[in-house]
């Protein structure tokens, strides 16, 4: 009985999904600038610059926060978000919209 409970509580713990409230506005920067240049571009945006030689850069607790929830993560100088990252980024938009 009491491994059922452990195995339950554990299989809840996995299907937790993080929300946008659940992230620091520094976290949100980084979805609100991905949202910028997708709505800009009309292109799906699937990374951004984390860093680049003008002086402008993600922060980098936002962006260790965003990797411990598994929303993507650093690859170069580039931010790249994972499917559920990307998947975040568009209720984001949805919610820029008003669709929500």
């Amino acid at each position: 009985m009491a491994n059922t409970v452990a195995v339950t509580r554990a299989m809840a713990m996995e299907m937790m999904v993080t929300t946008p409230n659940d992230l620091s506005d520094k976290a949100l920067a980084i979805f609100a600038f991905a949202a910028f240049h997708q709505l800009e571009s009309g292109d799906a945006i699937k990374s951004v610059i984390a860093n680049d030689a003008a002086g402008h850069r993600a922060d980098p607790e936002a962006v260790a926060e965003l990797e411990s929830k598994d929303l993507g993560e650093l690859s170069g100088e580039r931010f790249v978000f994972s499917v559920a990252g990307q998947l975040m980024l568009s209720q984001i938009i949805d919610r820029i919209r008003g669709s929500i």
